[in-house]
């Protein structure tokens, strides 16, 4: 007979632990199933280690901004000390503390690739071949996360053009790089080794912006300190056209008929979903696609409610905080209780962290426009206050604020400035507790920070 849980987890990233850890906690057995390391990818490939070699250049250039500390910093950014941060931060690829962390929470854990055969029913392969059935009285729930999505260029296959998991993991600068896509993975990569010691940085953006879902003033902003005062070169409104491996690299050619000359070229343009050998055929389901949810997260189109999809797997939001929030809700669904997602889709926090960085929460203008809302928007610039003078010389930026007028109510704000991700979670808590302006009035922020500007957004709202 098979083994019988009552709930079988595909997939042991931050989504898929938090499914295991809520229902356990909740009282019921759960399984989860995991074909590489545990963590996922955030922990290994993708936020841990992206956001460490991100930190040495923005922690520096916070030092260079203070009058009296600036002079101490005399030398550069120690390479091989700030790989081996990156490297503590991915636990050098072992997974074990995760898999001892499951251990502890009582989740029992497989290492294999985890199929479904039908109705919940999963068949685990491990790496020798040998497959083990399981069976779940109440519920499967995929957490299977993304991978870097690769577009047909002719040409960049055998470029060998690297991804994501590739740029995050490199063991040394790369030389002249091109990255292809504008967008977070772009962006932050581009900075992080132009900061670490990348020869030259080129951005090549289809869009006509950088991270262009956010308000245009974001990318724009980003655009000018790349170009200004990183010397990273940026290429908006051109696409990839060929790559062709020469003698002396790769020879990248645009649409604009310009020819880039590069050692490697980074695929930064969006993400596809790892559902293509999970077994969804068996439950009526479409292989290879995003798995469409309810609000519940149950798979619509499979006929069945014992079947859940989270995180990047189903395609709401690809967000790891967003993944782990869902994973919260399907856990308390399968205890039984009433719980639905919304906050994803209305309250959904966004952070690049290049420096300055991108903080946004909710709609941009132009999107609660095309929703039909009834908007209107206070901008302020982000180092107008008193605090962001303490922190330093040149805090730059700029911060938008979108109000529901017929509600009173924020439904968006984007904050771009040095260390902004930090000042975003206000926003969220607004916006996802619907707070009306008059109430937000009374909640005075302290005097001197940066956060300052939320009086000054009131303020010019005409409170």
């Amino acid at each position: 007979m098979p083994e019988q849980y009552d709930v079988i987890v595909i997939g042991a990233g931050p989504a898929g632990e938090n499914v295991a850890d809520r229902v356990v906690q909740g009282g019921k057995t759960a399984l989860i199933v995991e074909r590489e390391l545990v963590g996922g990818e955030c922990s290994y490939w993708a936020c841990m280690p992206s956001k460490a070699l991100l930190r040495p250049g923005e922690a520096l250039r916070a030092v260079k901004r203070v009058p009296g500390a600036r002079a101490a910093v005399t030398g550069e950014i120690d390479l091989a000390e700030a790989l081996s941060r990156r490297d503590a931060m991915t636990a050098n690829m072992d997974d074990k503390y995760q898999v001892q962390w499951l251990d502890n929470q009582g989740i029992p854990y497989v290492r294999g690739h985890g199929r479904l055969t039908g109705p919940k029913q999963v068949s685990v392969t491990d790496s020798d071949g040998d497959v083990t059935e399981y069976t779940a009285k109440d519920a499967v729930v995929i957490a299977t996360g993304t991978a870097a999505a690769v577009p047909p260029i002719p040409g960049l296959k055998e470029a060998a053009a690297w991804d994501n998991r590739d740029i995050t993991t490199l063991k040394n600068p790369p030389g002249r790089l091109v990255v292809l896509g504008g967008g977070v993975v772009g962006v932050e990569m581009a900075q992080a080794w132009n900061d670490l010691g990348a020869s030259k940085v080129t951005v090549v953006e289809m869009a006509e912006r950088l991270v262009a879902r956010e308000e245009p003033f974001a990318g724009e902003h980003i655009k000018k300190v790349f170009t200004e005062e990183y010397g990273i070169d940026v290429l908006t409104g051109v696409a990839l056209e060929s790559v062709e491996k020469t003698d002396d690299g790769i020879s990248a050619k645009l649409s604009d008929g310009t020819t880039l000359n590069a050692d490697n070229i980074l695929v930064a343009v969006g993400r596809r979903p790892l559902t293509s050998d999970i077994g969804l055929e068996t439950v009526g389901l479409e292989p290879g696609k995003y798995v469409e949810v309810d609000d519940e997260l149950r798979a619509v189109g499979s006929n069945s409610d014992w079947l859940h999809a989270v995180g990047d797997a189903n395609g709401r939001s690809l967000l790891t905080h967003d993944g782990k929030y869902q994973a919260r809700i399907v856990g308390d669904v399968i205890l039984g209780k009433s719980a639905t997602a919304w906050g994803d889709r209305v309250a959904s926090p966004r952070v690049v962290f290049t420096d300055p960085h991108i903080a946004a929460v909710g709609l941009t203008e132009q999107q609660a426009k095309a929703e039909g809302i009834n908007t209107r928007s206070i901008e302020y610039g982000f180092g107008a206050t008193a605090g962001a003078a303490t922190f330093g010389e040149g805090i730059d930026g700029n911060i938008k604020w979108v109000v529901n007028e017929d509600t009173k109510t924020l439904v968006g704000a984007t904050f771009v400035g040095p260390g902004a991700g930090e000042m975003l979670h206000a926003a969220t808590i607004a916006i996802a507790g619907q707070v009306p302006l008059d109430v937000l009035w009374h909640a005075t922020p302290a005097f001197p920070t940066m956060s300052e500007v939320w009086l000054r957004f009131l303020e010019a709202y005409g409170m």
